[in-house]
Order: C-alpha cells, then structure tokens, then sequence
C-alpha cells in the first residue's frame, strides 16, 4: 500500500509541474513580440518600452513607465533591481552585479526557480530565480554562497546571472514566484 501511495503523490507532482511549466509557455507566448524583446519586435516598440524616465536626484527611485501592479523592474543600464509591491509601493530597491549577457527590455514572467545552484562561472550561487534566456544563455537573479565571490564576470564567459548580496538575494527569492512579472528596462 505504502508503495502505491508514494506512486500516486509522484504522478500528482509530476502532473503539476507539468502544469506550472505549460501555463509558464502559454504566457510568455501569448506576450507580443514588441513587448518581449523578441526576435521580431520593431525597434521603435523596443526603444518605447526601453527608454523609461528617470528621476537622476533620486536614483533609487521607481522609473516611471516601469508598468503597474506586482513586479520586479530590472534596469540593464542603472544595475537597479526595485521590487514593486501590488499599488506601485515600491518594497525595496538595490544595484546589483550583471553577467555578460543582458536580457534584452521587455515584459517577462519568473519561469523557475532552485534554492541552490552552480553558476556558468562556476561560483556557488543560491536563491535563484530565472526568468528568459538569450542564445541559450540563461537569465536571471542569484546570490553567490560566499559573499567574498562577487568579484566582476569573466568577460570570456557568457554569464547571465544578475548577481545580488544574499540579503537581496533573499528578498527576491520571497517576492519573485513562479508568474510574477518581471520588466527589464534601460
């Protein structure tokens, strides 16, 4: 019976994730090419959805045209993570440390996640949330385990972690799930 049990909880797990995965491509293929960044966005479309206004007194401050409701805005020019509380209250905000491959501007959905990993650059990394990828580069946020390794990506290597302290680390791990929104801009 015990083995029969653990059959079923195995097929429900694998069901759901699954699931989690086809929802996860549906939105991201139902999102218009011009938003995405895709290979077919017009570069007007791009540009528009690239060029958000910034308050340069207040760089830590939100960028308008950054979109609305629960997000993380990710800023490939200011190295800026801000996490976007549901009402546009901005929930905490820091520079981060990117890879050598940027994400092009867009509208992008968390798609997976692991408590624990090793980089491309081979660097222990923990807290990773992963949300596109790039000539079969993966993109997304991590921590390195030792804080001591945040030392500047091998050019030579194509990296596309967006490396936080592991404080921020772990405050995006708690608000980025699977589906939130994610909006790179310049």
């Amino acid at each position: 019976m015990a083995g029969t049990s653990s059959g079923i909880v195995a097929g429900l797990t694998a069901a759901a994730l699954g699931t989690v995965g086809f929802l996860a491509y549906q939105a991201q293929a139902t999102v218009p090419a011009s938003l995405a960044g895709g290979p077919t966005a017009s570069a007007s479309a791009a540009s528009a959805q690239a060029k958000a206004p910034r308050d340069r007194e207040h760089p830590s401050a939100l960028p308008s045209g950054s979109g609305s409701g629960e997000r993380v805005v990710y800023s490939v020019d200011d190295d800026r993570i801000w996490l976007v509380a549901p009402g546009n209250r901005v929930q905490r905000t820091f520079r981060v440390q990117p890879g050598s491959v940027d994400p092009p501007p867009g509208i992008y959905w968390v798609t997976s996640r692991s408590n624990a990993a090793t980089g491309t650059d081979g660097i222990p990394i923990e807290h990773v949330v992963r949300f596109t990828s790039v000539n079969d580069v993966a993109i997304g946020f991590s921590a390195p385990v030792d804080s001591g390794s945040s030392a500047m990506a091998d050019p030579s290597l194509k990296t596309g972690g967006i490396r936080e302290s592991r404080a921020d680390g772990n405050a995006m791990w708690q608000f980025a799930t699977i589906g939130v929104r994610v909006i790179v801009i310049r």
